[in-house]
């Protein structure tokens, strides 16, 4: 009988069956009821993620791959509690070179944001360019340059908004977007918004680990990012002695103050003008995101999702056509 290809994980139902090609980003052997045990993986692929178990031959099927590594999987799809799972009898390390022939392209199997990379990038230089302060365009430009391998690729997030290939990119240019529409509304310093989208979240570059799957590093569980990006801003802005330190000082407040209030991780509250907007445009992003890929995740046939416990409520869902 004819093995036929999983489709992609966005169109798995309980009815596929079959092999393919994924990332895993979660591995864990865990204990079962009867004294056994099961692997429970998250898999990955360019249109999502789903959650397998491998039942049979855990123990030993564990050792053959790690977190973090691209896999091939024999599996069925099931329904377990209202969710789409994938239920797996065979998985290995894919082995690029061999497993090229059959389909395996590493870019299908990487969450990856909807724009371009290479266009997202040319936007960011773009708005550099721009800054009219020159001492604070030339900041942005070394940092560009130091942490650019990263600033290009990095997810913004292990789970909560763009946590995948470019989301970091693809937030800050957003932030810029819609910080800089509100900073010439209210004639405060847009400059300000487009440095502060470009160093808020810098220290991520270090917090996480990015290797296909995304993790904390030491230093991200130890100190976290606002702490990290503070120490990288600092060390930028070292390279000039005559940088001026009032600019200094408001980079540092933007960078402290982000996230908008202490229970939510700043260090401070935002007290300046362009401080306050640029937490306002930040949270708002990480929040459309968020509400938008609770409405795409809900499966319900009512008008409204499924109560959502990081946003503390239900959300209508717009009729489709």
């Amino acid at each position: 009988m004819a093995i036929f290809r999983l489709p992609p994980i966005a169109e798995i139902d309980g009815a596929a069956s079959g092999w393919g090609f994924f990332l895993c980003s979660q591995k864990d052997l865990r204990p079962t009821k009867n004294g056994g045990s099961y692997l429970s993986l998250m898999l990955q692929d360019a249109t999502g993620e789903i959650a397998g178990k491998v039942f049979d031959g855990a123990d030993s099927l564990n050792t053959q791959f790690h977190k973090g590594d691209f896999v091939k999987i024999q599996a069925r799809g099931n329904v377990f509690k209202q969710q789409v799972e994938l239920v797996i009898e065979n998985v290995r390390r894919v082995n690029p070179a061999k497993d090229a022939v059959d389909g395996f392209r590493e870019e299908e199997c990487i969450p990856s944001s909807p724009r371009p990379l290479a266009e997202m990038w040319q936007e960011l230089l773009g708005r550099i360019a721009e800054v009219k302060r020159p001492e604070l365009r030339a900041l942005l430009e070394r940092i560009i340059a130091t942490h650019g391998d990263r600033l290009r690729i990095w997810p913004a997030a292990v789970t909560v908004h763009h946590a995948y290939r470019g989301g970091l990119l693809e937030h800050l240019l957003k932030i810029m977007e819609v910080g800089t529409f509100l900073a010439d509304a209210y004639h405060v310093d847009r400059d300000m918004i487009v440095a502060g989208a470009v160093l808020h979240d810098l220290g991520k570059t270090e917090e996480l680990t990015y290797k296909g799957a995304t993790g904390y590093s030491i230093a991200g569980n130890l100190v976290g990012h606002i702490a990290i990006g503070l120490g990288m801003l600092r060390d930028a802005i070292r390279e000039d002695p005559s940088f001026p330190n009032d600019l200094r000082l408001a980079l540092e407040h933007i960078v402290l103050s982000h996230h908008g209030a202490r229970e939510n991780g700043s260090p401070v509250l935002p007290l300046t003008l362009e401080a306050f907007i640029f937490a306002t445009a930040d949270d708002l992003d990480a929040k459309m995101f968020q509400l938008r890929k609770h409405i795409a995740d809900d499966d319900g046939d009512g008008p409204f999702t499924q109560y959502s416990k990081r946003l503390d409520r239900v959300i209508f869902k717009p009729p489709t056509a």
